[in-house]
């Protein structure tokens, strides 16, 4: 089914538009704004999967074990090194 709507574009906006429509990418304006509607609409749900799902990580992290920052530091310093000697960067 399709709705008529009326819409407003910026003169840059329509004349890009225009110019996928003249070039045969679209048969009409209305396909360009349908496929810019699907593309927004698509990258929406996933932002929505991936905030859920960094939602989850950072509550397992919470609720695992927790270490001091002495020794988070110490992790990092010891990884920067293996990092270092694997690319023989010196310091």
């Amino acid at each position: 089914m399709s709705v008529k709507s009326s819409i407003s574009l910026t003169d840059q906006q329509d004349a890009f538009a225009r110019s996928l429509v003249e070039s045969g990418r679209y048969s009409s304006m209305s396909s360009v704004l349908q496929q810019g509607l699907e593309l927004l609409r698509q990258k929406m749900e996933v932002e929505t999967v991936e905030t859920a799902a960094l939602r989850e990580l950072v509550q397992q992290r919470l609720k695992g074990p927790m270490i001091s920052t002495t020794e988070m530091e110490s992790r990092v310093e010891a990884m920067i090194e293996r990092k270092r000697r694997a690319v023989r960067v010196d310091s």
